[in-house]
């Protein structure tokens, strides 16, 4: 059992919570609009959850889940995060973010801006190309045919190997796209993003991806 903070109550946020409380971990999860809001969803989630503030959740987690709009990320608590795991979530909708010249460029990817939003903090991408719904309800044992795998992306090969284990438990294969400035490859709009593929057809679906 480990504690997680999850910074973020949208539909990932909340299917990731789903999944770890019923693995048994104690989960704090966050959002803008304060504690108060989420009383509904911990009173779903059990006994294992508790609604707290972004700082709070975050000093809460061993490791963090940040799973908020691109366009929030300058308002995560570094000193909180730094030194831990955590787990981005992210991909950019200008329509939600606005335009950002670096990314629309191609000279950044979500995960690099987010790395160096917490210099202190190991960014590891994770859950960014699946539906949310899926992350309770599409996992199955390691070694069952057709497994469906996951992506993930980081600078740490102690971070991939974290992530692998938090895939597994989800029931997930994991396939490492590598540093964070090739998360780009699994991210909106590429072969990769938000299908069902088990491991060779997900670096199949790398390898075909554009900038």
């Amino acid at each position: 059992m480990t504690h997680v903070g999850i910074i973020g109550a949208g539909h990932i946020g909340s299917a990731v919570a789903r999944g770890l409380v019923a693995q048994g971990h104690q989960v704090a999860i966050s959002n803008s609009r304060g504690p108060e809001t989420l009383t509904d969803l911990v009173a779903e989630l059990g006994e294992n959850a508790r609604a707290m503030t972004a700082k709070d959740a975050a000093t809460f987690g061993e490791w963090v889940v940040v799973t908020v709009p691109l366009k929030a990320i300058d308002e995560l608590p570094v000193e909180e995060l730094a030194g831990k795991f955590v787990v981005d979530t992210n991909n950019y909708y200008w329509e939600r973010d606005g335009h950002i010249a670096e990314l629309d460029e191609k000279k950044t990817t979500t995960s690099r801006m987010l790395q160096e939003r917490l210099p202190q903090s190991t960014v590891v991408k994770g859950f960014n190309h699946i539906p949310a719904a899926d992350i309770t309800t599409d996992g199955a044992p390691a070694g069952t045919p057709d497994r469906r795998a996951l992506a993930t992306s980081s600078d740490s090969a102690d971070a991939v190997t974290f992530i692998t284990k938090v895939y597994d438990d989800f029931g997930f294969d994991t396939v490492n796209v590598g540093g964070l400035d090739e998360s780009w490859r699994v991210e909106r709009d590429q072969p990769a993003y938000v299908v069902r593929q088990t491991a060779d057809e997900l670096r199949e679906n790398l390898a075909r991806a554009e900038r």
